[in-house]
């Protein structure tokens, strides 16, 4: 009986857990959705040169700034070296809030945001590809304090951010 009783209370333990956070509901993810997509078409309307392409429905927009040389076949496990600059398009002056300079990283194209797994493969090795990326493909409405901070960003990257990268792509490698 005791071993019921305690299965019992782990499962509404397990249960309560399970609750979601303020904000996750599908219609708040669907205005958020909206919000994101009018601040990247408003930026696109205010700058026509920029020539975006979007990618499927995502609402990712990508501007190849310089296609690279060598074709690269990308997959999850793909790791990719990159320089980029990354910027809020969704506060006040873009700031930046990474920017690797003689530093390249290279990171597993499966374990970075969705914008960058669809934007990245975009471009062949050598290239400069810029990401217009809403929240939803980036870190959605989880802030990210410790992002930013380095370069002014007082509270780290907000909440449901609209990121802006330029990310030129130095090796790809499977």
């Amino acid at each position: 009986m005791n071993r019921a009783a305690l299965i019992i209370l782990l499962l509404c333990a397990c249960f309560a857990a399970c609750i979601k956070a303020p904000g996750t509901s599908l219609v708040a993810y669907k205005q958020q959705a909206a919000v994101d997509d009018k601040i990247i078409t408003d930026y696109l309307a205010a700058n026509p040169g920029l020539n975006a392409k979007k990618i499927d429905t995502s609402g990712v927009y990508y501007i190849v700034k310089q296609q690279g040389t060598i074709n690269a076949l990308y997959t999850n496990s793909t790791l990719v070296t990159v320089g980029d600059t990354g910027r809020v398009l969704s506060v006040s002056g873009d700031p930046v809030f990474t920017q690797t300079n003689e530093f390249h990283p290279s990171f597993v194209l499966g374990s970075v945001i969705l914008g960058w797994q669809l934007g990245i493969p975009q471009v062949k090795k050598g290239g400069i590809v810029r990401l217009l990326i809403p929240s939803r493909y980036a870190y959605g409405p989880n802030a990210q304090p410790q992002i930013g901070v380095s370069f002014g960003l007082t509270n780290g990257l907000p909440a449901n951010a609209v990121l802006d990268f330029d990310i030129q792509l130095y090796d790809v490698s499977n």
